[in-house]
């Protein structure tokens, strides 16, 4: 659990008391329950893990959002560096547009006044769905840098439900289906959102509330 000092020192000192045996491998489990008790298979899967960055709650004002999104792409940049380092790779690219630049068109997106598009030979509806791309990727590939978040699914869970990101792109899809273009509602209603996560917030409503499904 966060803040519990004297617990994790705890946990640190066995793990380092294990490098005084005379032949390994070893595993051994620790003798204590995590304080606080065991989160239920529900409440794992919605959550994740504990995550090491403090994400502050999405705000909810549309002044604000670009800026929250922002400092929240900041928080994540050594995460994501530190993942790439250690792949030697990265799926960040698709769009040949910088991950600030697709921020601020995919915000535009989602306002009354539509953005420039940020490349001059691709329509703002393949503009959009490579943008898009790139930073649901930034944000897996930084956030799977950490410890405790090595499954897809906390980490799709936490990107969805936890960060900013998600609440723009909740607020995407929402106004792509009301798009003139086809190409955008089709993006929209097929591929922007995983379906899982639509059917998640369908089912449970009052666990995304903070999350309007309508467009105010």
């Amino acid at each position: 659990m966060p803040n519990d000092a004297e617990f994790q020192h705890k946990v640190i000192a066995s793990a380092f008391d294990l490098l005084e045996r005379d032949a390994g491998p070893v595993l051994e489990d620790f003798p204590e329950d995590v304080p606080g008790g065991t989160p239920s298979v529900d409440e794992f899967e919605m959550a994740g893990q504990v995550c090491p960055i403090d994400l502050p709650p999405p705000v909810s004002g549309d002044s604000d959002i670009m800026q929250a999104l922002e400092a929240e792409i900041g928080r994540l940049a050594p995460w994501y560096e530190m993942a790439v380092n250690a792949r030697g790779r990265t799926t960040v690219g698709i769009s040949e547009v910088e991950i600030p630049d697709a921020a601020r068109f995919v915000v535009g997106m989602t306002q009354e006044k539509a953005p420039e598009i940020p490349r001059d030979d691709l329509e703002r509806g393949p503009c959009l769905k490579v943008c898009s791309e790139d930073l649901k990727a930034f944000y897996s590939e930084a956030i799977s840098a950490q410890p405790g978040m090595s499954t897809s699914l906390a980490v799709e869970n936490w990107l969805w439900n936890k960060t900013v990101l998600g609440k723009v792109l909740w607020q995407l899809r929402d106004a792509g289906l009301e798009s003139d273009d086809e190409f955008t509602r089709y993006h929209a209603q097929r591929s922007l959102v995983p379906d899982r996560q639509i059917h998640l917030r369908e089912e449970n409503p009052r666990v995304f509330e903070s999350f309007s499904l309508q467009r105010k």
